[in-house]
């Protein structure tokens, strides 16, 4: 059954040698296939896939996103590395150096090196 079936990331990827250098490297994540067409990579005992598409970088939307237990000293450890994050002023989600608060939750969002949004989230539930 589904319910019982791991789910996974697809993340597109218009330059599949940029990205998985992104990855590999920036975020030292650890790839475990690489072939023409996809590479995976492992994190926190899950997996996730890029994929060479044309239409890489194009969703305005978080792709995926990391439960983190600090978030401080993860943005600083990825600044150091040269990952950018976001700052975002709209209705409903104002940043303050990359972060946004909200009831339980501090999260930061990121780009790859296709355009693709990813998330840091650290939880503080009660």
């Amino acid at each position: 059954m589904l319910t019982d079936s791991p789910v996974q990331a697809v993340i597109p990827a218009t330059d599949l040698g940029r990205a998985t250098a992104f990855y590999r490297d920036t975020l030292r994540l650890k790839l475990t296939l690489e072939s023409e067409e996809e590479v995976r990579f492992e994190s926190g005992g899950t997996g996730f896939s890029v994929y060479r598409t044309p239409n890489g970088g194009k969703a305005a939307h978080t792709l995926a996103s990391w439960k983190v237990a600090d978030l401080d000293a993860e943005m600083a450890d990825l600044r150091s590395r040269g990952v950018v994050f976001e700052d975002y002023d709209v209705p409903g989600l104002k940043t303050v150096n990359g972060v946004a608060e909200a009831e339980g939750m501090r999260c930061g969002w990121f780009r790859d090196s296709e355009g693709n949004v990813l998330c840091l989230a650290e939880e503080h539930m009660p």
